[in-house]
């Protein structure tokens, strides 16, 4: 499985919502916690090609998006391919 980092801040319930659904497909994550850390914040939004909201989720390289986009994936089955190696 490609490893999974997703840019989140505490009580955002977009970043809940996109955790849960990784967290109930069996997905190991690396949750970054930007809230309190501008650098990581600024690192997360070049990353992104400028998205400044959270969740902010990369799947090995690939940008995936939001919670939306993410959901969006598992809705149309695309989200196991793109999780595989």
């Amino acid at each position: 499985m490609k490893p999974v980092e997703i840019y989140t801040t505490p009580y955002c319930p977009y970043c809940l919502a996109a955790k849960r659904l990784l967290t109930k497909k069996g997905v190991t994550f690396t949750e970054i916690d930007v809230s309190q850390h501008p650098a990581l914040r600024m690192a997360m939004t070049q990353r992104a090609n400028g998205s400044r909201t959270v969740p902010q989720i990369f799947v090995g390289e690939r940008h995936v998006g939001g919670s939306d986009d993410l959901h969006a994936l598992e809705y149309d089955g695309a989200l196991d391919a793109l999780l595989a190696d």
